[in-house]
């Protein structure tokens, strides 16, 4: 259920469990729908590359939220822009 909410509205992470907010197939579809969801992600998917890239796929504002290891890597920096 919290996986199509987030599928349909990446935000709706930010009401879900905090066992599913560290759940990467979870955070994966909300940030996919809306990279803003990375700011409910948990820290450690934060520093996950490809959750921070689909992240900024989506919006390219949601690399505040990421960890700061990635905030300077040539890749999540050109998906963002």
């Amino acid at each position: 259920m919290v996986l199509a909410a987030c599928t349909k509205h990446g935000c709706a992470l930010r009401y879900a469990d905090d066992v599913l907010k560290s759940d990467k197939r979870v955070v994966l579809a909300a940030v996919k729908s809306d990279g803003w969801a990375l700011k409910y992600a948990d820290d450690v998917l934060k520093s996950d590359k490809a959750v921070v890239l689909a992240a900024v796929k989506s919006n390219g504002h949601s690399l505040t939220w990421a960890a700061d290891s990635l905030k300077s890597d040539k890749d999540v920096l050109r998906a963002a822009s």
